[in-house]
């Protein structure tokens, strides 16, 4: 089973930067309810997708207070754990960030391996690519930065394990 997820914040000042559960120092960080990692939120909403488990808004809406300032960590430990009770488990992940700012390459083997450790998965499952937006559009102009998931997830008992 197979899902997508997208998302996309505004760069605010006076907030840090989450991607892929790693604080970037940059001067700038993504507006939203919670960190706003955009990265861990479009990840989520493919494993819900996959799973048939509805979408990040429907578990974790925006107009509830419980979840201001959340880490997105604790978001994707939620739906991991919404996975398992549904019998299933992440397979394979494969993200773009579109960012102008910053680079994304420094940081993309912490943002594997938080990603790998808390959904338990080898890091080899887990593919994260950077694109510009080329100069064009808000992304583009350094004003916003996006994440594109699609995620694959199968049967617990269709592990080698199991």
């Amino acid at each position: 089973m197979v899902g997508i997820g997208y998302d996309i914040h505004k760069l605010v000042e006076g907030r840090e930067l989450y991607l892929g559960g790693v604080k970037i120092d940059f001067p700038k960080g993504l507006a939203g309810h919670s960190d706003g990692d955009a990265l861990i939120h479009a990840i989520c909403d493919a494993l819900l997708g996959a799973a048939n488990l509805g979408d990040i808004g429907y578990h974790f809406p925006p107009d509830n207070k419980r979840y201001k300032d959340i880490s997105s960590l604790e978001i994707l430990k939620s739906v991991s754990k919404f996975l398992q009770n549904s019998g299933l488990y992440p397979k394979n992940i494969d993200c773009v960030i579109i960012a102008e700012q910053p680079k994304i390459l420094p940081h993309r083997t912490m943002m594997k391996k938080n990603i790998a450790t808390l959904l338990k998965i080898s890091e080899d499952s887990i593919s994260i690519k950077a694109k510009t937006n080329e100069g064009m559009g808000e992304i583009g102009k350094a004003q916003a930065i996006a994440a594109w998931a699609v995620c694959e997830v199968t049967r617990i008992y269709d592990t080698p394990e199991g």
